[in-house]
């Protein structure tokens, strides 16, 4: 399937970012490994790895607004809010599980992760509804 103008900006914009997310984050690990993180460049080069991380959740607004395509919208806003409620009910579950000292802490970001996860499960909601006659 070809893709328009939307899909191709969205996907090298993710790619790039995604790109600089794994430079960032090797060169800050390299760095944190010879100079202890601390005072304000600790905190700017702990923050560095999230900018192409938030970077990716603003392109995906962006491709909302740009695609001119209902059913290709659609899809890709079924997928974002089941990605969402899945890592919003996993780490809230976990949340109270944690709290109540049932489980190791997990770091904040995990929740990120989770939700690119998420989008791979509302990929699978997509293609079954899909094949349920209509996709909507």
């Amino acid at each position: 399937m070809k893709m328009n103008r939307a899909q191709k900006r969205y996907l090298v914009s993710v790619m790039l970012l995604m790109s600089g997310y794994v430079l960032i984050l090797l060169g800050v690990v390299a760095y944190a490994r010879n100079h202890p993180l601390h005072g304000p460049l600790g905190y700017i080069a702990g923050l560095l790895p999230a900018f192409p991380v938030i970077g990716v959740f603003f392109v995906l607004g962006r491709y909302l607004v740009e695609e001119q395509d209902e059913y290709l919208r659609m899809q890709v806003t079924r997928q974002a809010l089941v990605a969402t409620g899945f890592a919003l009910s996993i780490a809230t579950a976990w949340g109270f599980l944690e709290n109540f000292d049932l489980v190791p802490h997990v770091y904040a970001y995990y929740v990120a992760i989770l939700w690119f996860a998420g989008l791979g499960v509302g990929n699978c909601f997509n293609k079954l509804a899909a094949m349920r006659g209509g996709g909507a």
